[in-house]
Protein backbone atom coordinates (compact mmCIF):
# COMPACT_ATOMS: atom_id res chain seq x y z
CA UNK A 1 0.00 0.00 0.00
CA UNK A 2 1.23 3.51 -0.80
CA UNK A 3 1.32 5.89 2.15
CA UNK A 4 2.06 9.61 2.32
CA UNK A 5 4.25 10.26 5.34
CA UNK A 6 7.09 12.30 6.80
CA UNK A 7 10.73 11.38 6.14
CA UNK A 8 13.09 13.01 8.62
CA UNK A 9 16.14 14.93 7.55
CA UNK A 10 18.19 17.77 8.94
CA UNK A 11 20.78 17.87 11.68
CA UNK A 12 20.61 16.74 15.28
CA UNK A 13 18.18 18.96 17.22
CA UNK A 14 17.21 20.69 13.91
CA UNK A 15 14.55 18.50 12.30
CA UNK A 16 13.35 18.93 8.73
CA UNK A 17 10.76 16.63 7.20
CA UNK A 18 10.06 15.78 3.57
CA UNK A 19 6.50 14.74 2.77
CA UNK A 20 6.87 11.68 0.56
CA UNK A 21 4.75 9.05 -1.15
CA UNK A 22 6.25 5.64 -0.42
CA UNK A 23 5.43 1.97 -0.04
CA UNK A 24 4.36 1.32 3.55
CA UNK A 25 6.94 -1.48 3.87
CA UNK A 26 9.89 0.86 3.29
CA UNK A 27 11.79 2.41 6.16
CA UNK A 28 10.88 5.89 7.39
CA UNK A 29 13.82 7.61 5.74
CA UNK A 30 14.35 5.02 3.02
CA UNK A 31 13.32 4.77 -0.61
CA UNK A 32 10.31 6.76 -1.76
CA UNK A 33 8.33 7.18 -4.97
CA UNK A 34 7.88 10.96 -4.97
CA UNK A 35 8.60 13.96 -2.76
CA UNK A 36 5.47 16.11 -2.66
CA UNK A 37 6.32 18.70 -0.03
CA UNK A 38 8.12 19.55 3.19
CA UNK A 39 7.53 20.54 6.81
CA UNK A 40 10.00 22.64 8.79
CA UNK A 41 8.97 22.82 12.47
CA UNK A 42 11.91 25.13 13.22
CA UNK A 43 10.85 27.80 10.68
CA UNK A 44 10.87 31.34 12.02
CA UNK A 45 10.21 34.77 10.59
CA UNK A 46 9.77 34.80 6.83
CA UNK A 47 10.78 31.15 6.35
CA UNK A 48 8.15 28.81 4.92
CA UNK A 49 7.25 26.15 7.48
CA UNK A 50 4.99 23.92 5.38
CA UNK A 51 4.45 23.40 1.67
CA UNK A 52 2.75 20.61 -0.22
CA UNK A 53 1.89 20.25 -3.90
CA UNK A 54 -1.90 20.00 -3.67
CA UNK A 55 -2.24 18.55 -7.17
CA UNK A 56 0.19 15.70 -6.40
CA UNK A 57 -1.46 15.09 -3.01
CA UNK A 58 -4.85 14.83 -4.73
CA UNK A 59 -3.39 12.50 -7.36
CA UNK A 60 -1.92 10.10 -4.80
CA UNK A 61 -5.11 10.09 -2.75
CA UNK A 62 -7.03 9.44 -5.96
CA UNK A 63 -5.04 6.29 -6.68
CA UNK A 64 -5.55 4.97 -3.14
CA UNK A 65 -2.67 6.35 -1.06
CA UNK A 66 -3.36 6.81 2.65
CA UNK A 67 -2.17 9.80 4.67
CA UNK A 68 -0.25 9.13 7.86
CA UNK A 69 -1.82 10.70 10.97
CA UNK A 70 0.91 13.35 11.17
CA UNK A 71 0.56 14.39 7.52
CA UNK A 72 -3.23 14.42 7.80
CA UNK A 73 -3.00 16.74 10.82
CA UNK A 74 -0.62 19.09 8.97
CA UNK A 75 -2.72 19.21 5.81
CA UNK A 76 -5.96 19.83 7.71
CA UNK A 77 -4.46 22.53 9.93
CA UNK A 78 -3.06 24.40 6.92
CA UNK A 79 -6.30 24.18 4.94
CA UNK A 80 -8.06 26.03 7.76
CA UNK A 81 -5.38 28.74 7.88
Amino acid sequence: MVVIRLARGGAKKRPFYNIVATDSRNRRDGRFVERIGFYNPMASGQEVGFRVAQDRLAYWQGVGAQLSPAVERLVNSNKAA
